[in-house]
């Protein structure tokens, strides 16, 4: 039979090695999660700054030096009636055009990703291609388009050119929701009775409204910032990008910052709207 051991106290050496903490190894999850917030800080960075110097107690039209905090830019903001102008047709553009190019791209992009159609092949090929194509020569095209038909350069040759570059992102966004879509909740409504016009606007667009939302918001936010093609089909009417461009000579006024970060800020309005409007759907569901 043994005796029984008695504890022994544990020696220096083992508590000194106990309270060495093991060093941390870098690993590449943790280079990647480095490296992504490297980028969002470098793309956040240029937003920052001019929500910053809208608040830049600036005594003239040169907003490039920090002089001190102030709010009365926001109190201010209409004082120059040509940049209040140009706001107004941008933004009257842009939601033209995203309304334009949400039913016509909404419709493409269901007929995409739902049927199969001589010529959807060569459709896929030109939405895609006009997208990627540089706005240098979508512009001078347009330009060229609209000079041998007589059109007069303005606001409705602006709407169009937007119009057309923006047609494809809103049918890329919703034949992607399409070809994902359930087809057996059309058919269930189908078996009850309803018509093809019915199933589409009860059933099927409510599904797919999302993507459409989203890419209506893509085509507006697309269009207000345009700048290359809005200058070659443009004319004399100046859009908010135009404007800014032109001032560059005489000085940036501290509005232009006001304005973009009211612009921005409604930007993030919708998309935590939407986010939210999802996350609680997705609860529901």
């Amino acid at each position: 039979m043994t005796a029984p051991t008695l504890d022994r106290p544990p020696s220096a050496e083992v508590e000194a090695a106990a309270r060495i903490k093991p060093r941390r190894r870098i690993t590449g999850a943790g280079l990647l999660h480095a490296w992504t917030w490297l980028i969002i800080g470098w793309l956040v960075l240029p937003i920052a700054v001019m929500i910053l110097f809208g608040f830049n107690d600036t005594p003239g039209r040169y907003n490039q030096t920090w002089v001190g905090f102030t709010v009365k830019w926001y109190g201010r903001l209409f004082e120059y009636p040509d940049l209040t102008s140009a706001l107004i047709t941008s933004i009257v553009i842009a939601i033209v055009a995203s309304l334009l190019s949400g039913a016509l791209g909404t419709g493409i992009g269901y007929a995409l990703g739902r049927y199969r159609f001589r010529g959807s092949g060569s459709l896929n090929l030109i939405m895609f291609a006009t997208m990627s194509s540089p706005e240098l020569i979508m512009g001078a095209s347009l330009l060229s388009l609209f000079v041998s038909a007589g059109a007069g350069l303005g606001p409705v040759t602006i709407t169009i050119a937007h119009v057309m570059f923006s047609i494809s992102f809103v049918a890329v966004v919703v034949r992607a929701r399409v070809m994902t879509l359930d087809r057996s909740i059309e058919e269930a409504a189908a078996d009850l009775g309803a018509s093809p016009w019915t199933t589409f606007w009860k059933v099927t667009f409510p599904i797919i409204l999302p993507a459409v939302f989203s890419g209506v918001l893509l085509a507006f936010a697309l269009s207000i910032d345009d700048f290359i093609v809005t200058a070659f089909t443009a004319g004399t009417t100046k859009t908010f990008p135009l404007w800014i461009w032109g001032a560059t000579r005489v000085g940036i006024p501290p509005q232009v910052n006001v304005m973009g970060t009211l612009i921005f800020a409604v930007g993030v309005f919708f998309a935590l709207a939407a986010g939210i409007r999802s996350s609680s759907k997705g609860k529901r569901d």
